[in-house]
């Protein structure tokens, strides 16, 4: 797998066409991301769906959500995960690729043979879709999906923009990711004069429930300082999680958190499952968190990304250290340390 991460060339086009594609269709419409959502995800999700909704659409959008965003999803507008496709639909697959069907979650886009349409704006995207937009420019795919709301020409409400805003907002890490631009400033206006409730969001997003700090504890058990400081990274498994009462959903922020270490260019937590890893990697500076993840059989973007290696965890460390080894070798090559 390789990566494209430049901006695309026809973006107006292709979001005209995602468009298109979604007026045009007269059957249902389901809406899927990928699993374990994150804000951007249900905010994508939920962002699309009330504006389809709005036009007199039949829309399903399967999607079991994580409990640090189950304030955001009204009564009734999400599902439970389909075991059988509805007849004469039309799938729209956001924030992750439809070619990657074992990443999708609320159905089995494997046995899908229908219309997909892809809204996506991660590099490793394989861009193969009836009708697709994919821009690795875009820091959060909840902003494509704004454009796409834009061009169905849906009458804006509050619902819808917060939506948006949720994801705008996570992915952007609170807009202090380096990967924010004048553009994404600007959609953040443009949702809040549509009635985005961002105080409302960050207030909700905030709240932590007693586990999560006595996970924490846990979790910072098993800090290694690793390749001169550059590499921070720990390790939660079942046991760690029964001892603090918490679930594998409570784990996810952790990583955020540990990029912030004084020194450090890559963060890792790894997930350990017993049978499989998922490692969640973040980087800064010229450390691609993208290229760990792609020689581990996953993808991402350059800062933020993620694989599962499927074996025991000294296996999948073993992998990941080889990983790491090659991508600080090749960044040293080229801008050597002091």
């Amino acid at each position: 797998m390789t990566a494209e991460n430049s901006a695309t060339p026809d973006y107006q086009r292709d979001i005209r066409a995602v468009a298109d594609a979604l007026l045009a269709h007269t059957g249902p419409i389901v809406v899927l991301s990928h699993e374990n959502p994150d804000g951007d995800a249900l905010g994508s999700v939920l962002g699309l769906t009330r504006a389809l909704r709005t036009l007199g659409k039949t829309v399903l959008a399967p999607m079991t959500v994580p409990r640090y965003l189950q304030f955001l999803p009204q009564p009734g507008e999400l599902s439970e995960p389909l075991t059988e496709w509805p007849a004469h639909a039309l799938v729209a697959v956001l924030d992750v690729d439809n070619n990657d069907p074992a990443r999708v979650a609320g159905a089995d886009l494997s046995t899908f043979s229908g219309p997909v349409v892809n809204v996506d704006h991660h590099g490793t995207n394989l861009r193969r879709a009836d009708a697709g937009v994919v821009d690795p420019s875009k820091p959060a795919a909840a902003m494509m999906v704004a454009d796409v709301v834009d061009a169905l020409g849906t009458p804006w409400n509050p619902d819808i923009a917060t939506a948006l805003m949720l994801g705008l907002n996570t992915d952007t890490g609170n807009f202090a990711f380096d990967s924010v631009s004048a553009e994404t400033f600007a959609c953040a206006a443009r949702l809040r004069e549509r009635g985005a409730r961002l105080g409302w969001l960050n207030d909700q997003m905030r709240q932590n429930p007693r586990s999560y700090y006595l996970l924490l504890r846990e979790v910072l058990g098993t800090l290694e300082f690793l390749h001169g400081g550059r590499v921070v990274q720990t390790r939660v498994d079942e046991e760690m999680l029964a001892r603090a009462g918490a679930t594998w959903e409570q784990v996810d922020n952790y990583v955020n958190m540990l990029r912030n270490a004084e020194g450090a260019q890559l963060a890792v937590m790894a997930k350990d499952y017993g049978d499989r890893v998922k490692f969640s990697l973040r980087s800064r500076g010229p450390v691609s968190a993208q290229n760990v993840a792609v020689a581990l059989g996953g993808g991402g973007h350059v800062p933020a990304a993620g694989a599962t290696f499927v074996g025991s965890y000294p296996a999948a460390r073993a992998a990941l250290d080889a990983a790491i080894e090659a991508e600080l070798a090749q960044v040293d090559a080229v801008e050597p340390t002091a």
